[in-house]
Protein backbone atom coordinates (compact mmCIF):
# COMPACT_ATOMS: atom_id res chain seq x y z
CA UNK A 1 0.00 0.00 0.00
CA UNK A 2 2.91 2.38 -0.45
CA UNK A 3 3.47 2.83 -3.82
CA UNK A 4 2.51 6.53 -3.63
CA UNK A 5 4.99 9.42 -4.58
CA UNK A 6 6.14 10.21 -1.46
CA UNK A 7 5.97 6.48 0.33
CA UNK A 8 4.33 7.87 3.69
CA UNK A 9 1.26 6.16 5.04
CA UNK A 10 -0.77 7.69 8.12
CA UNK A 11 -3.23 6.13 10.60
CA UNK A 12 -5.14 7.46 13.84
CA UNK A 13 -5.10 5.46 17.12
CA UNK A 14 -8.61 5.91 18.25
CA UNK A 15 -8.16 5.35 21.91
CA UNK A 16 -5.88 8.03 21.81
CA UNK A 17 -8.23 10.64 19.61
CA UNK A 18 -9.53 13.04 21.73
CA UNK A 19 -12.10 14.42 18.87
CA UNK A 20 -10.18 17.99 18.77
CA UNK A 21 -10.04 18.44 14.67
CA UNK A 22 -7.06 19.50 14.18
CA UNK A 23 -6.20 16.97 11.86
CA UNK A 24 -9.50 17.71 9.81
CA UNK A 25 -8.65 21.40 9.94
CA UNK A 26 -5.27 20.78 8.52
CA UNK A 27 -6.27 17.41 5.32
CA UNK A 28 -9.75 16.93 5.30
CA UNK A 29 -8.98 15.30 2.58
CA UNK A 30 -7.32 12.78 4.71
CA UNK A 31 -8.95 12.99 8.28
CA UNK A 32 -12.39 13.53 8.82
CA UNK A 33 -14.69 12.66 11.87
CA UNK A 34 -17.19 9.70 12.20
CA UNK A 35 -20.55 9.31 13.92
CA UNK A 36 -18.54 8.88 17.13
CA UNK A 37 -16.98 11.97 17.09
CA UNK A 38 -13.54 10.62 16.34
CA UNK A 39 -11.31 11.15 13.49
CA UNK A 40 -10.23 8.26 11.26
CA UNK A 41 -8.26 8.38 7.93
CA UNK A 42 -10.17 8.13 4.69
CA UNK A 43 -8.50 6.91 0.87
CA UNK A 44 -8.50 8.34 -1.90
CA UNK A 45 -11.70 7.18 -2.75
CA UNK A 46 -13.24 9.48 0.20
CA UNK A 47 -14.27 5.97 2.43
CA UNK A 48 -13.68 6.29 6.06
CA UNK A 49 -11.09 3.51 6.68
CA UNK A 50 -12.35 2.59 10.56
CA UNK A 51 -10.53 -0.51 11.28
CA UNK A 52 -8.10 -0.33 14.13
CA UNK A 53 -4.82 0.79 12.83
CA UNK A 54 -5.94 1.20 8.84
CA UNK A 55 -3.74 3.22 7.02
CA UNK A 56 -3.70 5.07 3.92
CA UNK A 57 -1.38 6.57 1.63
CA UNK A 58 -0.08 10.49 2.02
CA UNK A 59 -0.94 12.12 -1.18
CA UNK A 60 2.53 13.96 -1.99
CA UNK A 61 0.18 17.28 -2.02
CA UNK A 62 -0.81 16.99 1.67
CA UNK A 63 2.16 16.01 2.94
CA UNK A 64 3.10 18.72 4.66
CA UNK A 65 -0.62 18.99 6.06
CA UNK A 66 -0.50 15.85 7.33
CA UNK A 67 3.42 15.78 9.11
CA UNK A 68 1.67 19.20 10.95
CA UNK A 69 -1.23 17.43 11.87
CA UNK A 70 0.44 14.61 13.72
CA UNK A 71 3.10 17.27 15.39
CA UNK A 72 0.40 19.18 16.60
CA UNK A 73 -2.19 16.74 17.68
CA UNK A 74 -2.81 16.97 21.38
CA UNK A 75 -4.04 13.21 21.58
CA UNK A 76 -0.88 12.65 20.07
CA UNK A 77 -2.92 9.92 18.25
CA UNK A 78 -1.31 10.25 14.85
CA UNK A 79 1.35 8.20 13.08
CA UNK A 80 3.48 8.76 9.63
CA UNK A 81 5.55 6.41 8.38
CA UNK A 82 7.71 5.82 5.46
CA UNK A 83 7.94 2.85 3.47
CA UNK A 84 9.36 0.97 5.69
CA UNK A 85 7.59 1.20 8.50
CA UNK A 86 9.40 3.80 10.27
CA UNK A 87 8.18 6.69 12.08
CA UNK A 88 8.73 10.05 10.68
CA UNK A 89 5.82 11.74 12.38
CA UNK A 90 3.52 11.45 15.29
CA UNK A 91 4.21 10.29 19.43
CA UNK A 92 6.72 7.22 17.77
CA UNK A 93 9.06 9.46 15.51
CA UNK A 94 12.42 10.34 16.76
CA UNK A 95 12.42 14.15 17.95
CA UNK A 96 15.05 15.99 15.61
Amino acid sequence: MTSHDDGLDVHIDQDLCTGDGLCVQYAPAVFEFDIDGLAYVKAADGELRTAPGARVPVPARLRLDVLDAAKDCPGECIHVTDGAGRAVAGPLAAEV
